[in-house]
């Protein structure tokens, strides 16, 4: 999300006739978009505003922060770092540009939507629908600094898929915090996320592959799974945050589902998908966490078979349920299982890689590898990254045919089998 609506804010200022700096320490204004899912992501942001505080002791500059950094602390930042020029909530930042062009603007207390987050030569791009959190899970700080859920419009939605093919986007990802409780009515009729599915695919012509991040597993409905098997417009991979494997602390957790709905969510999608891939969030550590618990989550990392995943210690948020619970897990036993659990994954995901090998799959084209002029780089529908020889056809937004050979890190090398424009290429 902050991707989108930073590209929202590049655009939104070149509008207003400013230009992005050869590099920061050039700049006339330096903008940080932040986050607070994690304490890291904000210790980061210290980092950074003390490079800039340096910065501007030879180059004078405007230094401001936005995002949700700025909406949970934004007076301690004006206090504690005296280089901060400017601090912009999660609701304001969209309007950045007419701030700085000096126009006197109250704050907002409702978050609105930009036309487009479309950054300019993109081929994938995303489309931010939703924002905000109504599920308040303990250890989550999403509610208090992104507020209660908001969906956009569809009509909204619509005009922006249509203007990125239009552009030559070819690949787009549809955006939200929760983005499968997407609810909206226009002109009487009640769109939840799979009738706007149902809508956007509709209206595609051009756009290969349709992927949506982060559902929420209590809101993935079979409706939804049937419309996701329909379309072959809709990519079949998903991103599906699990957070543990434990049905006492998902409960602990506030997440409103347990151990065996989750596996049967991934279940009831390989049986509509067969090809179905998947990764996910996974959290040690959460206060109470006991070691069978924590094998209960290795035993759901061995049984669905991840391709890839997020994985992450508890990190206690100011303002949680959490942070007060009883029975908080020491921090070395929390890195220590983060470590195994790592382990586990890696594991996991070689093997699942390399038996990935050898198949013939369909490659959007993205552009030179910055390795070598001889090769480009390309995305399967798995979200798979494939290196392969550059030919005089290959551009980039190209839909070519490869056979996966091997491996290089994260990465497969493939020959190409059909170029674009061939019949082996047709849908």
């Amino acid at each position: 999300m902050n991707f989108a609506e930073s590209n929202a804010i590049e655009q939104a200022l070149m509008q207003a006739g400013m230009k992005p700096a050869a590099s920061a320490e050039q700049a006339d204004c330096v903008i940080i978009n932040t986050c607070s899912v994690r304490k890291t992501a904000e210790n980061r942001i210290w980092g950074r505003i003390g490079f800039f505080k340096h910065v501007k002791e030879t180059h004078p500059l405007t230094l401001v922060i936005v995002g949700c950094m700025a909406e949970r602390i934004g007076e301690q930042l004006l206090k504690d770092a005296p280089a901060v020029d400017l601090v912009l909530g999660t609701n304001d930042k969209q309007r950045i540009a007419a701030i700085l062009s000096g126009a006197s603007i109250d704050s907002d207390e409702h978050y609105s939507f930009t036309e487009s987050y479309y950054k300019p030569g993109e081929i994938r791009s995303y489309v931010p629908i939703m924002n905000g959190c109504n599920n308040f899970c303990a250890y989550c700080i999403v509610p208090y600094v992104r507020g209660r859920e908001v969906s956009r419009s569809v009509e909204s939605i619509v005009e922006e898929i249509d203007r990125l093919e239009s552009l030559g986007v070819r690949d787009i990802t549809l955006l939200g915090q929760n983005v499968n409780s997407y609810h909206y009515i226009q002109k009487g009729i009640n769109y939840r996320f799979p009738e706007l599915l149902d809508t956007i695919v509709a209206h595609c012509s051009a756009i290969r592959w349709i992927r949506f991040d982060s559902p929420h597993p209590k809101d993935f409905s079979s409706d939804l799974v049937s419309v996701i098997a329909r379309y072959e417009q809709i990519a079949k991979h998903f991103h599906i945050p699990m957070q543990s494997g434990s049905t006492r602390i998902l409960n602990l957790m506030n997440r409103k589902y347990d151990r065996q709905r989750y596996l049967d969510l991934i279940e009831s999608i390989r049986n509509a998908c067969t090809d179905a891939t998947f990764t996910t969030d996974v959290m040690v550590g959460f206060p109470g966490e006991t070691r069978d618990d924590f094998e209960e989550t290795l035993s759901v990392m061995q049984s669905v078979r991840f391709l890839e995943a997020f994985m992450y210690y508890f990190n206690p948020r100011e303002g949680t349920k959490a942070v007060t619970m009883e029975d908080q897990v020491p921090a070395k036993t929390r890195m220590d299982r983060l470590a195994e659990l790592i382990a586990c994954q890696r594991t996991i995901t070689q093997q699942e890689k390399q038996a990935r090998c050898h198949r013939i799959v369909d490659v959007l084209v993205e552009g030179p590898s910055k390795r070598s002029l001889r090769q480009y780089l390309g995305r399967t529908e798995h979200d798979e990254m494939v290196v392969f020889e550059k030919t005089q056809s290959t551009e980039p937004g190209e839909l070519i045919k490869v056979e996966l050979q091997g491996l290089k890190g994260n990465t497969y090398t493939a020959t190409i089998v059909a170029e674009a424009g061939s019949n082996a290429c047709s849908d």
